[in-house]
């Protein structure tokens, strides 16, 4: 489970891993950090006007990212 406060963590602690500026939904962007330094965590969020909308929060698959979680392995 991912707590509120671990999401808004990351927004506000972490940084961009990747921008998705085409999205046919709109503009959106994967924040990636780590909660207490413990736990890494993605959060793919995009702007709107009023407010930061969450689209979805996961734990990254060490399988898929680099050790830092910020790079996509190939």
């Amino acid at each position: 489970m991912i707590s509120e406060e671990e999401v808004k963590a990351v927004l506000l602690e972490g940084e961009i891993v990747e921008e998705y500026p085409n999205n046919p939904r709109g503009s959106s962007c994967l924040m990636g950090g780590w909660f207490k330094g413990q736990r890494a965590l993605h959060v793919v969020c995009a702007p709107k006007e009023n407010y930061l909308a969450v689209i979805t929060a996961y734990i990254p698959d060490p399988q898929e990212w680099d050790k830092n979680f910020k790079i996509r392995r190939r």
